[in-house]
């Protein structure tokens, strides 16, 4: 199972942090290259313990969905999102917030197993895991620019 951990310094206060990160509306303008929109569940807004949110985006050139629940929520300093249902078959995103002398240092740790088997694990290593990867930082440099771009 890949696990990705990526560590950004946001420069503004945790609450404020924890409160873009789960918020819909900004996950979504972060993610046009994927032409990712919230098409059920929670579809604006912020979401909070228990709430799903369906996604939908185009990844390797097929529109897919993504359903997750939100299984853990400790504001203003974590809270868990799992796949409930999706292309893969398991997903888990821990999003973490601790103060920082910048402001925040935001903490994501995204574990995955992809389908089929021994084919899944193949494709894991191969480009699964980069794309992952590269999908995860850019979405923190959006988060990271909006925050530090409106007035505290």
């Amino acid at each position: 199972m890949p696990t990705i951990v990526l560590e950004t310094v946001v420069a503004v206060p945790v609450a404020r942090c924890f409160d873009l990160a789960r918020d819909i509306d900004v996950h979504c303008a972060g993610n046009t290259a994927t032409g990712e929109k919230a098409v059920a569940g929670v579809m604006s807004g912020r979401v909070k313990g228990g709430d799903t949110v369906t996604f939908e985006a185009t990844h390797f050139g097929v529109r897919q969905r993504l359903t997750s629940r939100i299984t853990e929520f400790d504001p203003p300093h974590r809270f868990t999102d799992e796949m409930v249902a999706g292309a893969f078959a398991s997903l888990r995103h821990i999003h973490e917030f601790e103060p920082h002398p910048a402001g925040t240092l935001m903490r994501d740790t995204l574990s995955f197993v992809a389908p089929l088997g021994i084919l899944g694990t193949i494709a894991e290593k191969l480009f699964l895991e980069s794309y992952m990867r590269r999908f995860l930082l850019s979405r923190n440099a959006h988060l990271k620019a909006f925050a530090q771009s409106q007035p505290l």
